[in-house]
C-alpha cells in the first residue's frame, strides 16, 4: 500500500493511500482529519471541508494540482508539503535549496569509492559530494573497525574510567558515568552540542562532510561499531542528510557544533534533506528510504564529532577550485594580452630559468604553448610585430610571477588538506595495541593556517584580473573603444563590469585576514587555544568563488575585444576558447541585461570547460618539446645594428638609453 508523508504546520504525518487513483485534493483532507486529531482545539480548524489549501511537493516545491490522481503525480514515499490559506509558510518548512537538484541524477548510480581511511584525496572527496560515486569500506578497514570496538567493549566490561568513554567531556572530564547511563551520554553529547546557527550547508557539502567522517572513522581508531558505521554509508548512499548550520565551531576539539547536528540526524532528530524529501523531520526522511537511525554505544557519539571534518571538507572543494581556478586563469590572461596586443618575449624560458620556482616556469610554458607564434600563427600577434612598444605593463608581463606562487601556494595546501583527509583527529585514541591515549589531533591549526594562506594566495589572481580589466575598458590603455561598445554614451558597456569586479576584489582583501590568528579560550578553559578554523574554510571559499567571477569578467571583456580586431583572428587555442563562450554569450552589440552573462561564464569556469578547450593544446606543446620561437624585437634590432655595424658607441649608448627610458 503507498503511503506518503505530509507536513501540516507543525506536524509530520504519514498517511497511507489504498487507493492510488484517489486524487490530491482526498490526500490532503485526509491530513487534515490526521492533523487535527493530534490538536486539543483542532488546532483551529472548525470544518474540515470549509478548508482551502494547496498541496506542493517538498522537492523543489511543484504545486500539485487538486483534482490530478495521486498515481499520476506521486511517488510511494513522497513528501508533500500542506498549506491552507491565511497561513504563513510553516517555519519548521525548509524548501530544497535550489541548485542541488542534479543529485537526483546520482543516486541510483554503480560506482563505489571504497574507503580504508588511507587513501581519499581531495578530488575524490569533491566528487563524493557532487554524488558521482557512493561509498564502501575495504574488507581490511572493516577488520580494522571490529578490532578497535572491541577494545572499547573491554573498557566498559572492566570499568576502566577513560575520558569520553566513562567519563564526562571537557570540564566534566573528572566524572565518571555508571554504565547504565553510558549511552545516554552519548545521546545527551550531541544534543548538546548541536548548537551551531547560519544556513545549512548545501547538500553536496553536507555529503563531502559526511564522506569524510566516514573515512576518518574507517582508519579503525575511533572505537565506532561496525553497524554504527555501517548505518552512515547507508544513509551516504541514500543521500539522507542532516541539517548542519555552517556557523558554530571553533576548531578545537573538532568541529564539534557541525559534527553534533551531522550525526543528530543520523540519530534519527532534527532535520535531514534528500532528493526525494526535501527537508523533513529527520525520522521520516529516515523511514522512507527504508533505514534505521543509529543507536549510540559508549563512545560512539564523541567518535562521530571528535574531528576537523568540516573545515577539511570546507576546504578539499576550496582547493580543489582554486586549482582549476589557476590554470585557466593563464588561458584568460594569454587572450587579455592578445587583444591588448601584447609582447610574448617576458616569458622566455631563458628568464625563467634564472628564477626556477616551478609555478613560475610553469605558467610561462602555458603562456608560450598557447601564444607561441610558430606553433600557433596569431594574425593579431603579426599585426603589431614591429610596433615600437618594448615592454608591456606589469599585469601582463608578470604573470609567471604572480600567477605562478599562487600555484604553489595551491600546491603547498593541497597537500595539507591530502594529508588531513587521511588523518585520524579523535580524541581519544584507541590503538589496537589495547591501549586508549588523550591527545589533540582534534586541533584545526593546521587546515585553519593552510587555508587562510590559501586565500591570501588565490586573491591575488582577482587583484591582478582587475586590472587588465581596467586596461581592457580604458580607450587609454587598449586602444579600443571606451568599456568595449559602441556608440559610448547612449551604451556603458562593460563599465559596470570592472566595477563589479572591483567590489569583488575590495570584498576580498578584508575576507583574506586571517582567521587563525584569532584565538579565545572556551569550556571552561579546559579548550584554551583554538584555531578558528571554520571560518578560514568558509572565507577561502568564498574568496575562490570571487576569484572566478572577476576571471569571468575578464573573459568576457577579452572576448568583446576580440569583436574590435577582426577579421584578424587570434592563435589556435585561443580561438576556440573564444568560441566556447560565443557558445555560450553573444557578442555586445549595445546594452543588455549583464548579470545573466557573467553567470553563464562563471559556471564555464567553474566546470573547467575553458581548460578542457584549451588543456590539451598546452599538453600537447609540453609532451611534443617544439623548439621555442623568439620572435624579433625592437631590442633584438637595435643590438643587431650596434653588433653588425661600424656604429660609433655614442650612438649605440643613445640607442640603449632611449630603450631605458622606454621601460621606465
Amino acid at each position: 500500500m503507498p503511503r506518503f508523508t505530509v507536513h501540516v504546520r507543525d506536524e509530520w504525518l504519514t498517511v497511507p493511500c489504498k487507493d492510488a487513483t484517489c486524487s490530491i485534493k482526498w490526500l490532503g483532507f485526509e491530513a487534515l482529519k490526521r492533523y487535527i486529531k493530534n490538536k486539543p482545539d483542532n488546532g483551529g480548524i472548525q470544518h474540515i471541508k470549509d478548508v482551502c489549501f494547496v498541496v506542493r511537493r517538498c522537492q523543489g516545491l511543484g504545486l500539485l494540482d487538486s483534482d490530478d490522481t495521486i498515481e499520476d503525480v506521486l511517488e510511494d514515499n513522497d513528501f508533500v508539503e500542506l498549506a491552507i490559506e491565511g497561513d504563513t509558510m510553516s517555519q519548521d518548512f525548509i524548501p530544497s535549496q535550489p541548485g542541488t537538484s542534479h543529485l537526483y541524477l546520482y543516486i541510483d548510480n554503480h560506482h563505489y569509492i571504497s574507503l580504508d581511511g588511507n587513501s581519499l584525496t581531495s578530488t575524490d572527496l569533491v566528487n563524493l559530494g557532487k554524488g558521482l560515486y557512493k561509498i564502501k569500506l575495504t574488507p581490511e578497514a572493516e577488520q580494522k573497525v571490529v578490532q578497535s570496538r572491541e577494545l572499547l567493549d573491554t573498557i566498559v566490561k572492566e570499568n576502566k574510567v577513560v575520558y569520553g568513554i566513562t567519563t564526562g567531556f571537557g570540564k566534566f572530564a573528572r566524572t565518571v558515568i555508571p554504565v547504565s547511563k553510558l549511552k545516554e551520554l552519548q545521546e545527551n553529547l550531541l544534543r548538546s552540542h548541536s548548537s551551531g546557527l547560519g544556513s545549512p550547508l548545501s547538500p553536496e557539502r553536507t555529503r563531502m562532510l559526511l564522506a569524510l567522517r566516514i573515512n576518518v572513522l574507517a582508519k579503525g581508531y575511533s572505537g565506532v561499531s561496525l553497524e554504527t558505521l555501517h548505518r552512515m554509508i547507508q544513509a551516504f548512499n541514500a543521500s539522507c542528510l542532516s541539517y548542519v548550520p555552517e556557523k558554530g565551531t571553533v576548531g578545537a576539539s573538532g568541529d564539534l557544533a557541525p559534527l553534533s547536528h551531522l550525526a543528530l540526524g543520523l540519530m534519527g532528530e532534527g532535520k535531514m534533506w534528500s532528493p526525494k524529501s526535501g527537508w523533513a523531520d529527520a525520522k521520516y526522511v529516515l523511514e522512507a528510504h527504508g533505514l534505521k537511525p543509529i543507536s549510540l554505544k559508549p563512545k560512539e557519539g564523541l567518535a562521530l564529532i571528535n574531528g576537523t571534518q568540516m573545515i577539511t571538507s570546507l576546504g578539499a572543494e576550496a582547493v580543489e577550485r582554486a586549482e582549476a581556478i589557476a590554470r585557466q586563469v593563464d588561458i584568460i590572461a594569454a587572450l587579455t594580452l592578445e587583444v591588448l596586443k601584447g609582447t610574448t618575449k617576458a616569458f622566455d624560458s631563458d628568464i625563467h630559468e634564472l628564477r626556477p620556482h616551478p609555478g613560475q616556469k610553469e605558467v610561462a610554458l602555458r603562456f608560450r604553448s598557447l601564444l607561441d607564434s610558430d606553433h600557433h600563427p596569431s594574425e593579431i600577434a603579426e599585426s603589431h610585430r614591429f610596433c615600437d612598444r618594448v615592454q608591456d605593463a606589469y599585469t601582463m608581463r608578470c604573470c609567471p610571477q604572480v600567477h605562478g606562487v599562487v600555484n604553489d601556494t595551491i600546491e603547498f595546501v593541497k597537500k595539507i588538506i591530502n594529508t588531513e583527509i587521511n588523518s585520524a583527529t579523535d580524541n581519544p585514541i584507541s590503538f589496537l595495541q589495547g591501549e586508549t591515549i588523550s591527545g589533540g589531533n582534534f586541533h584545526g591549526e593546521y587546515p585553519a593556517k593552510a587555508l587562510d594562506y590559501l586565500a591570501i594566495g588565490v586573491h591575488e589572481l582577482a587583484s591582478i584580473s582587475e586590472r587588465r580589466i581596467e586596461r581592457l575598458c580604458n580607450p587609454a590603455l587598449s586602444e579600443l573603444p571606451a568599456f568595449l561598445v559602441n556608440e559610448g554614451g547612449l551604451n556603458s558597456g562593460f563599465m559596470i563590469a570592472h566595477c563589479t569586479a572591483a567590489a569583488l576584489v575590495s570584498e576580498n582583501k578584508v575576507l583574506c585576514h586571517p582567521s587563525s590568528i584569532d584565538s579565545l579560550s572556551t569550556s571552561a578553559a579546559t579548550e584554551d587555544h583554538v584555531s578558528m578554523g571554520g571560518w578560514a574554510a568558509r572565507k577561502a571559499l568564498r574568496v575562490v568563488e570571487h576569484v572566478e567571477q572577476v576571471l569571468a569578467i575578464e573573459l568576457l571583456a577579452a572576448c568583446q575585444g576580440i569583436e574590435f580586431l577582426r577579421p584578424l583572428r587570434t592563435t589556435t587555442p585561443l580561438e576556440k576558447v573564444y568560441d566556447l563562450v560565443r557558445a555560450t554569450v553573444k557578442p555586445w552589440i549595445k546594452d543588455r541585461f549583464m548579470a545573466p552573462d557573467i553567470e553563464a561564464v562563471h559556471r564555464l569556469l567553474v566546470d573547467q570547460k575553458v581548460w578542457n578547450i584549451a588543456g590539451p593544446y598546452i599538453e600537447k606543446y609540453c609532451m611534443e618539446y617544439i623548439p621555442e620561437s623568439r620572435p624579433s624585437s625592437p631590442t633584438a634590432f637595435i643590438l643587431n645594428v650596434c653588433n653588425n655595424t661600424a656604429q660609433p658607441p655614442s650612438v649605440c649608448l643613445a640607442l640603449f638609453l632611449s630603450l631605458f627610458s622606454l621601460e621606465r
